[in-house]
């Protein structure tokens, strides 16, 4: 099957390419995408394709903002770099900080930028650590993580990672990562457990894995508000305060991961919003950006603020930070980025067209016998594919189904991301997504699908 977007021959090509089987590239080529505008990529012959994901969860504002290119270039002619260690700062990231923080969910007072959701867990963990130093509790060092969660693949964040394939070919996780149970209903409730059910044992084995271990050696828990990669998975209902009650009694801090559901994508500006909950240490990146400059935010709660300043006393600077925390240019970027955001009310647009699309796939693929179901919040979705939907038998993974789906796609003219560890569908448009261009995605989806599993 020939794509339509430009191959190039790899066994040419010196890059190692993220995320990808060298030798599939080397069979196949890579595909060159030359250009975007709005919701659409082009490739170098011109072929057009709708961006059903956003780049990577992050082109919130839609490509090619000729807007933001001006900011960028008018930052760059007027302060191309300059470092933010031994407190130097710039105006940029100045007014950015005072942003974030007013948006920011409640008890979050500080912000740190680096320059990906990797780097912004690893600074969360080491921050997490350092605190419980202060408060003479060393012992505290282990993080909980979930299985199904993404938090990065640097060393430490892979080993967070809650994925295997991130794991066996690296000897990780590290030994301070602890992981508990995901909470895909769906997929991991027994045989007639409702969902409250599904809640009320994932809690109780959270509690049971916190008492083997011994809570004065954990540190923090760590978890996206909604998974993203490793499903699109959203929480049964009361999970998120269960998790927060149970993480206060036994003196645990906790992490959200707001790298994919941040800054608009669920219909709020976080998706801590949605389930009440209240971090003390938070990560975002991708739409800070929307992916046109490589930044991460790392928001702290001022009571741990609080830990680093006397840290601060006893052993000097902050031993922490990156060449490029808080980037003059980046920083002037996400703040044009944030006044698109606010100006074109797109937080809004992501509820409002996000129940559209929500409501289209449902209408269009309920019943379907390949289709279980559909999931997610505004214009984070997932199309769970099954081998048989009335029996819920799932899907063998070897059999790349999911993948062989979003080729067809890509044909049609949609690119929609697979998600093998969950056979699913994944789709994250840009946020100034309009209800005529939802009719033509759903449209493209049905016929992959049919197109695969005929």
């Amino acid at each position: 099957m020939n794509s339509p977007v430009t191959a190039i021959n790899s066994r040419q090509n010196n890059i190692l390419h993220p995320a990808t089987s060298v030798v599939a590239l080397e069979q196949g080529g890579a595909r060159c995408v030359q250009a975007a505008q709005g919701i659409y990529v082009r490739d170098k012959d011109d072929h057009q394709l709708i961006d059903g994901i956003a780049g990577l969860w992050c082109s919130n504002i839609g490509h090619g903002r000729k807007e933001v290119a001006q900011v960028l270039a008018k930052a760059a002619e007027q302060l191309d770099y300059f470092h933010t260690f031994n407190g130097h700062t710039n105006q940029a990231q100045e007014t950015l900080a005072e942003r974030l923080i007013a948006m920011a969910p409640e008890g979050l007072s500080q912000v740190f930028f680096g320059c990906s959701g990797s780097d912004a867990n690893d600074t969360l963990v080491k921050i997490a650590w350092q605190y419980q130093i202060m408060r003479g509790k060393p012992e505290k060092r282990k993080i909980i993580s979930r299985w199904q969660s993404y938090h990065g693949t640097s060393i430490s964040t892979a080993s967070l990672t809650g994925l295997k394939g991130f794991h066996k070919a690296f000897n990780l996780p590290l030994d301070f990562v602890v992981h508990t149970d995901s909470p895909f209903y769906y997929q991991e409730a027994f045989a007639g457990e409702s969902e409250s059910e599904f809640c009320a044992r994932l809690l109780s084995r959270l509690e049971q894995l916190i008492e083997q271990e011994g809570a004065d050696s954990i540190a923090a828990f760590i978890g996206e508000p909604i998974m993203g990669a490793g499903g699109v998975i959203t929480p049964p209902q009361g999970y998120w305060k269960g998790v927060q009650e149970i993480c206060r009694k036994n003196d645990i801090l906790i992490i959200a991961d707001e790298v994919v559901c941040g800054f608009g994508r669920t219909g709020k500006s976080f998706g801590c919003e949605h389930y009440e909950l209240k971090p003390d240490l938070m990560t975002t990146a991708k739409g800070i950006t929307a992916g046109v400059f490589p930044m991460s935010a790392a928001f702290i709660a001022t009571h741990v603020h609080d830990q680093l300043r006397e840290a601060s006393r006893e052993f000097g600077g902050f031993s922490h930070g990156y060449t490029y925390s808080g980037h003059p240019i980046g920083a002037a970027v996400a703040n044009c980025v944030l006044d698109i955001m606010e100006r074109e009310s797109l937080t809004d647009n992501a509820a409002k067209v996000g129940s559209y699309l929500h409501q289209a796939l449902a209408d269009r693929l309920a019943g379907h016998p390949h289709v279980g179901e559909i999931r997610g919040k505004g214009l984070l979705a997932a199309i769970q594919l099954m081998q048989s939907a009335s029996e819920k038998t799932f899907l063998d993974p070897g059999k790349k189904l999911a993948a062989k789906v979003s080729e067809a796609c890509y044909q049609k003219g949609l690119i929609i991301r697979p998600l093998p560890s969950v056979n699913s569908l994944a789709l994250s448009p840009p946020l100034t997504l309009n209800p005529q261009q939802v009719e033509q995605i759903v449209d493209i989806v049905e016929a992959g699908i049919n197109e695969i599993f005929e």
